[in-house]
């Protein structure tokens, strides 16, 4: 691959006359985040590869890419401090590449992995980080789709939240759909209204905010099972079991992890609770919408419609030889090839949950998580063999 396309040397290649690629940061079925020096503004970027997909007709291939571009453009567009930012946008031999910021530092995940869960604090500061970067893109129509701890990087230093890996996001005009009809994600980090293929819209993202606090703080998702259609079948209709060390945020929790995506807490508000705990030491107090009862014994089901819907999905995953196994092995699916960044290079691991990187003590989650820090990009179908959830209806 280094020797395809190389316009300098015999371990680097220089693309669009500019970016030159020096070092793998992450790689995955969404394609490969490279370490880069733009030469002409003299610094450090990371480039994401998309892949070609040979399976594809040339008309196929053509709306691909445009629909890469498309995306990515849109999300280039978002300027806060916690989304990732986007330099560039370019096509070389007619593969699609996404220039962003490096940011040195690991993901959620790999940071998890390492040094284990985090305390209720540090969830607060995160989950205010990633509430505040969600609603400036949904304001602009923007769903993320795969908000997962592989796809949260912290920077060294500063301990900046960056919400990375835009790559199966939804944007306004835009299907969500890949071109089999099918769509991916994590299914430990997806909402049951999205599982059982229904329409969704921004709340969908803040159940996954929900998912990934409890894994922050416990080290794994509250929905983490031994299969896949354990995992389906708990984000749709088991009781939901919050970890214990989300008492603290316990009302933030219940109201983000509300099956019914009307009654869910919204991103200002559970943002504005997450701050009050922060500036008070003291637990919000309960929302209506997050009737702790629903969280016991009492908890309301998913409808029967859609928990047939959610049988029938892993029936049909069944059906095409897709194993649970397989599925959490090459990333639930969600093809992502996570952040990159400028600390040291470590091996990729399959995952990303609280600790996808590898960890023995933490459960790795239907996530691809990549080398110690990252820079993920617009991506929307995913490479051929890798497993995705097929949903009954269009979202």
């Amino acid at each position: 691959m280094m020797g395809r396309m190389g316009t300098e040397g015999a371990n680097f290649r220089v693309i669009a006359g500019r970016y030159r690629l020096e070092e793998t940061l992450g790689r995955g079925g969404m394609g490969v985040v490279w370490r880069a020096t733009d030469q002409l503004l003299g610094r450090q970027v990371a480039v994401k590869e998309l892949p070609l997909d040979e399976t594809l007709s040339a008309a196929e291939a053509r709306r691909q890419r445009e629909r890469t571009l498309r995306e990515a453009q849109a999300v280039a567009q978002l300027s806060h401090p916690h989304v990732i930012v986007v330099h560039d946008i370019l096509e070389h031999d007619e593969r699609p590449y996404i220039v962003m910021e490096l940011v040195d530092g690991d993901s959620l995940a790999d940071r998890i992995a390492a040094h284990g869960p985090v305390d209720a604090f540090e969830a607060a500061r995160i989950g205010v980080d990633l509430l505040s970067a969600l609603s400036t893109a949904h304001a602009a129509g923007v769903l993320h789709r795969d908000i997962t701890p592989a796809n949260v990087l912290i920077e060294d230093g500063t301990d900046r939240v960056v919400l990375t890996d835009f790559g199966i996001a939804q944007v306004p005009g835009t299907s969500t759909l890949t071109e089999s009809g099918s769509f991916v994600g994590s299914p430990e980090y997806t909402a049951p209204e999205r599982m059982s293929g229904a329409r969704t819209g921004p709340a969908a993202d803040l159940w996954s905010v929900g998912a990934l606090l409890c894994a922050a703080l416990s080290g794994e998702s509250p929905f983490r099972r031994d299969s896949l259609s354990g995992i389906v079948l708990a984000v749709v209709s088991d009781e939901i079991r919050p970890p214990a060390q989300a008492g603290p945020i316990l009302p933030v929790v219940q109201g983000l992890l509300e099956r019914d995506p009307g009654l869910r807490l919204d991103a200002a508000g559970a943002e504005r609770m997450l701050r009050e705990f922060l500036e008070t030491g003291l637990a919000p107090a309960p929302v209506a919408m997050a009737v702790p009862e629903r969280f016991g014994g009492a908890e309301r089901r998913y409808s029967t419609r859609s928990v047939l819907a959610t049988a029938m999905l892993v029936a049909a995953m069944a059906v095409a030889g897709v194993s649970a196994a397989a599925l959490l092995a090459n990333g639930g699916g969600d093809g992502g090839v996570v952040p990159t960044s400028s600390a040291p290079k470590a091996s990729v691991r399959p995952s990303g949950t609280a600790g996808s990187s590898g960890g023995a003590s933490v459960s790795p989650s239907p996530s691809t998580s990549p080398s110690p820090s990252t820079s993920p990009s617009s991506n929307t179908s995913p490479s051929p063999g890798t497993p995705t959830l097929s949903p009954t209806n269009s979202e």
